[in-house]
C-alpha cells in the first residue's frame, strides 16, 4: 500500500472518530442552554434537574471530542507536510482564530458553568452556558472556513509554488461556507435533538421521572423539527451551489454519466464504473434537474463531459471520484434524513400524550443512530467527492502527502491511533450510556465537576 493511501486512511479514521462527537457537542450545548433558560424564567426546579442531567451527558461527549480532535492538526505537519507548505498561510489563519478565540471562550465559560452552580446569580450562570454554546458553534465556523477553501479556493494568489492569502474577507465569506456552516450546525442541532429524544424515550418507557422527560421531549421535538427542516432546506441550496462550484461531485453522487436535459434522479442503480454506465437504474424524471438548478427542465452535465472538460483545463488525469460509494452514501444520507423528518413530525403530533405512545418511543430510541449516519455519510460525500483534489483545482491529494514519511511509519501510527481511539470511543459511549440510564434522580446530588473529572481521567 502506498504512503498516499495510508495517509488518507489514517486521516479518515481519526476524522471519523472525532466527528462522532462534534455534532452532538454543537446541538446539545444549545439544548442545555435552552433548558437552563426555562429554569431561570420559570423557577421550576424540574428544569434545573433536567439541565444538570443533560449537562453531564454534554460534558462527557465534549471531553472525548476534544481529545480525539487534538491529533487532527498535527497530521497536517506530519503526513501532509506538502499540503501544509502549499496552503498553510491560508489554512492556518482560521484554525489559529478558532483555537485562540472560540475554543478559549468555550473552555473558560464551561469551567465557570460547571463549578458555579448556586454560587453565581442565576442569570449570570445562564449567560455562561450560552457563551459556551455560542463559542462551540463559532468554533465550527472557523474550522469550516478553513475547509471551505479546500472546496472552493478564494482570496488567494499563487507565489513561489504556494497559495498565499491576499483577501481575508473573501476567505471568511467564501460562498461555500455560507452553505456548509448552517448545514453542519443544523446537522449538529438535529443530533442533539435525537439524543435528547432517545434518552427521554428510554425513561418514559421505563416510567421514570415522567414529568421531567415529558418536558425534555417537548423541548427536543420542537428543536428537532426546526433543525431537520433547516437541514433539508439548506441542503438543497447547498446542492445547487455545488453543481456550480464542483459539478463533478454532484454528477458522481448521482452516477450521472451523460449530459441530459432534463435529467432524471437515480433512486437506485447498478453502477459499472469501468465502462462508465449504469446497467440498471430507476429514475424520477426531471428531479435531478430541479435538485441541481431549481428547474425541472434544465441541462445537467454528465461525468464523461465533465471529465473531458477537466482534462482540457487541468491536463491529463482521472478527475472522476469514486462513484459507487458516493452514490450510495448520498442515498443513505437522504434516507436517514427522511426517516428523521417523519419521526419528528410524528413526535409533534403525539407530544401531548407522548408518555402513552410506546410504539413511537421505541422508534425514537432506536433512531438515535440516524443523525450519526446522516452526518458521517454527508461528510464522506463532501470530502471524497472532491477527489482527486485536496485543494480543488489547485493541488491534488497525491501531491499533498509528506515526501519524507515512509509507509511503514504511517502504518504504525495508523494502528496506534485506531486502537487508542477505539478505546476512547468505547469508554466515551460507556460513560454516556451509564449516566443516561441512571437518570436525573440517581445523579441529582452528584456535582457536575465529578463527571468532568471522571471523563477527563479516561481521556
Amino acid at each position: 500500500m502506498s504512503a498516499v493511501f495510508l495517509a488518507r486512511l489514517q486521516f479518515a479514521v481519526t476524522s471519523s472518530y472525532h466527528f462522532l462527537f462534534v455534532p452532538l457537542t454543537l446541538g446539545l450545548s444549545v439544548l442545555v442552554a435552552i433548558m437552563e433558560t426555562f429554569y431561570v424564567r420559570t423557577g421550576d426546579e424540574t428544569y434545573k434537574k433536567m439541565t444538570k442531567f443533560f449537562g453531564k451527558l454534554f460534558l462527557i461527549n465534549f471531553a472525548v471530542g476534544v481529545v480525539t480532535g487534538l491529533v487532527q492538526e498535527f497530521q497536517f505537519g506530519m503526513n501532509w507536510s506538502e499540503y501544509a507548505r502549499f496552503m498553510g498561510d491560508i489554512f492556518g489563519a482560521p484554525l489559529a482564530i478558532e483555537a485562540l478565540l472560540a475554543f478559549f471562550i468555550e473552555s473558560t465559560f464551561m469551567g465557570i458553568w460547571i463549578f458555579t452552580w448556586d454560587k453565581l446569580p442565576k442569570k449570570v450562570h445562564l449567560l455562561s452556558i450560552w457563551l459556551v454554546a455560542i463559542a462551540t458553534n463559532l468554533s465550527s465556523l472557523w474550522i469550516l472556513i478553513a475547509n471551505s477553501f479546500m472546496q472552493e479556493p478564494v482570496g488567494y494568489i499563487l507565489r513561489n509554488g504556494r497559495a498565499e492569502m491576499n483577501d481575508f474577507l473573501a476567505v471568511v465569506t467564501n460562498p461555500h461556507v455560507l452553505y456548509q456552516f448552517p448545514h453542519t450546525v443544523l446537522g449538529g442541532f438535529t443530533t442533539g435533538a435525537f439524543i435528547v429524544l432517545g434518552v427521554s424515550a428510554y425513561h418514559l418507557l421505563k416510567k421514570s421521572s415522567v414529568e421531567l422527560f415529558k418536558k425534555s421531549f417537548k423541548i427536543a421535538i420542537v428543536f428537532g423539527l426546526i433543525s431537520v427542516f433547516g437541514v433539508v432546506t439548506i441542503g438543497h441550496f447547498q446542492g445547487v451551489h455545488m453543481v456550480e462550484a464542483q459539478p463533478m461531485k454532484m454528477a458522481a453522487a448521482e452516477a450521472h454519466w451523460t449530459t441530459e436535459q432534463p435529467a432524471g434522479f437515480n433512486v437506485i442503480a447498478s453502477i459499472d464504473e469501468n465502462n462508465q454506465k449504469n446497467n440498471f437504474e430507476v429514475k424520477i424524471p426531471g428531479l435531478l434537474s430541479f435538485l441541481s438548478t431549481n428547474s425541472f427542465n434544465s441541462e445537467v452535465k454528465g461525468i464523461k463531459e465533465l471529465q473531458a472538460a477537466d482534462v482540457q483545463k487541468y491536463g491529463p488525469g482521472d478527475y472522476v471520484p469514486p462513484v459507487t460509494p458516493l452514490f450510495w452514501s448520498f442515498r443513505l444520507m437522504v434516507l436517514a434524513g427522511v426517516l428523521m423528518l417523519l419521526l419528528v413530525l410524528a413526535g409533534i403530533f403525539s407530544s401531548k400524550n407522548i408518555a402513552q405512545k410506546n410504539g413511537l418511543l421505541k422508534l425514537l430510541l432506536w433512531a438515535i443512530p440516524l443523525p450519526y449516519i446522516a452526518n458521517t455519510t454527508g461528510w464522506f460525500v463532501a470530502e471524497a467527492g472532491r477527489q482527486p483534489w485536496i485543494v480543488y483545482g489547485l493541488q491534488k491529494t497525491a501531491s499533498g502527502v509528506s515526501t519524507v514519511v515512509p509507509a511503514a511509519a504511517v502504518v504504525t501510527t495508523l494502528i496506534g491511533f485506531t486502537v487508542i481511539y477505539g478505546v476512547l470511543a468505547v469508554v466515551g459511549v460507556y460513560l454516556f450510556v451509564k449516566y443516561a440510564k441512571q437518570g436525573p434522580d440517581a445523579i441529582a446530588n452528584e456535582p457536575a465537576e465529578n463527571v468532568a473529572k471522571g471523563a477527563s481521567l479516561w481521556t
